[in-house]
């Protein structure tokens, strides 16, 4: 059987009330390898989320199909978990609960649920906060009780949708690496979606560029620095020589793709 997550022709079509319609993605199709991990950039409208929704079943895509591990997905499941911007928390229980929730909601037993939960709180660093309520807690603490919830349902691809945008800038490096480490240590496959070029680079052995709607995949690019950056520190990782210029590269192409945007935005008018 095979293993990973395969996009097949995938497109999407928004129908508005007023008759009229968006054409967000169109003819979308890569595939992902078990325990790669991907960053996906784009300018603003460019898809990026709704392929990401699509990915987790919250969308049903208007024509093209998406199979993981050899069966199709219809709808969300287990097998996929999401990291959203903001943890999406539940803000009255401890941070041991809410990464408890999932395993609880499948009946694992109170010992086995016991020790998985005491494991991820050691991973991302949080065994001591783990009686804290979660409104007690730093926006990056937050994050990282919502990574240990995803890990906890052991899902075979973990979605991230912008998980660091809200951090400031020291906090999200912290994140960063820890998101390598857990790539590494889990072998999970992992999607992140983020507008920072540099993130895009740090996180993404494979990142894509995604064009101006409708959204389509511009440039896909296979990359050392995640795998440089485990265990290493992030900032030397950015001195390599190839960073800079990959980095300059896509913002220029970025850039020009807004202004592509603007100009049909201003034609319009």
């Amino acid at each position: 059987m095979m293993t990973g997550l395969s996009i097949q022709d995938l497109s999407m079509r928004f129908e508005l009330p007023n008759g009229g319609a968006v054409q967000a993605l169109e003819g979308v199709s890569l595939d992902l390898k078990a325990g790669e991990l991907m960053s996906v950039l784009g300018p603003s409208g460019c898809g990026k989320t709704t392929l990401l929704n699509i990915v987790a079943g919250f969308l049903a895509q208007t024509s093209g199909k998406l199979v993981l591990n050899g069966h199709e997905i219809h709808g969300p499941d287990a097998e996929r978990g999401m990291v959203f911007q903001k943890g999406a928390l539940f803000e009255w229980m401890s941070v041991r609960e809410n990464v408890g929730f999932g395993p609880s909601m499948k009946g694992m037993p109170s010992a086995e649920k016991r020790e998985t939960v005491d494991h991820l709180l050691d991973v991302v660093g949080l065994q001591d906060f783990k009686e804290k309520a979660v409104y007690e807690l730093s926006g990056g603490m937050q994050q990282r009780v919502a990574l240990a919830r995803c890990l906890a349902n052991d899902p075979d691809v973990i979605l991230m949708d912008e998980p660091l945008g809200a951090l400031d800038a020291l906090t999200r490096e912290k994140m960063q690496s820890l998101v390598l480490k857990l790539w590494k240590e889990t072998g999970k496959t992992i999607i992140l979606i983020t507008h920072s070029v540099e993130e895009a680079l740090l996180l993404g052995e494979r990142l894509i560029v995604m064009a101006p709607r409708p959204g389509r995949i511009h440039k896909e690019y296979r990359l050392p620095f995640a795998e440089l950056g485990v265990g290493a520190d992030l900032r030397e990782v950015k001195k390599h020589p190839d960073f800079g210029v990959k980095r300059d590269e896509i913002l220029a192409m970025i850039w020009d793709m807004e202004e592509e945007i603007m100009g049909r935005t201003e034609d319009a008018a």
